[in-house]
């Protein structure tokens, strides 16, 4: 899948994930794949749930908004597209 499939705005709410769960826990995330697959999203919730940090929680909201309400469906559409793709290089099962 390539990033112009990708919503713009769960993008860069992912970008800001990003940003912020390194720069708060030391974390590394892959943004693309946040936005993209429901699953990773739904670990990267769990993660900055946990940090229990305003900010984080802040974030959180918006992109489960994102992800799960606004674009749930496409989400998991794009999910099961890529459930018969290989995944070599990407992080599944964990953050990287």
């Amino acid at each position: 899948m390539d990033s112009s499939e990708i919503d713009s705005n769960t993008l860069a709410i992912a970008a800001r994930m990003h940003v912020a769960l390194r720069r708060k826990t030391g974390r590394v995330t892959d943004t693309e794949w946040m936005a993209s697959n429901a699953d990773y999203a739904r670990e990267v919730l769990r993660v900055a749930r946990a940090a229990d940090d305003g900010e984080l929680d802040a974030i959180a909201a918006r992109l489960e908004a994102a992800v799960f309400r606004n674009g749930g469906a496409a989400a998991s559409r794009r999910a099961q597209d890529m459930a018969g793709t290989p995944t070599q290089g990407r992080y599944v099962g964990s953050l990287r």
